[in-house]
């Protein structure tokens, strides 16, 4: 049974930092690209990095510079680094495990980060 489970969320004032994780199991972690997704009230399901089974990052324009994603293949855990957040990062973030063009892809529950004053 497939299981990502992501923990870091909350409420922090702006310009404050968080770390997400997801914890995977019952996947070969090594295989899967790991991304994080947000979704905001009334908005679509958007990326917000995501990171090869080798280590290479990609981010959504919005977040560059600010955000840092990385994985630990030895604890099958992705991370994403959060600093400098504004309330407009305000959404529920999901852990996702994709392997690219196969029908692999899993979700995470999600953890909501709250960013106001």
């Amino acid at each position: 049974q497939v299981q990502l489970v992501e923990s870091g969320g909350g409420l922090v004032q702006p310009g404050g930092s968080l770390r997400l994780s997801c914890a995977a199991s019952g996947i070969t972690f090594s295989l899967h690209v790991m991304g994080w997704y947000r979704q905001a009230p009334g908005k679509q399901r958007e990326l917000v990095a995501s990171i090869t089974s080798g280590g290479s990052p990609v981010y959504a324009d919005s977040v560059k510079g600010r955000f840092t994603i990385s994985r630990d293949n030895a604890k099958n855990t992705v991370y994403l680094q959060m600093n400098t957040l504004k309330p407009e990062d305000t959404a529920a973030y999901f852990c996702n495990a994709r392997v690219p063009y196969t029908v692999r892809n899993y979700w995470g529950q999600g953890t909501q980060v709250t960013v106001s004053s």
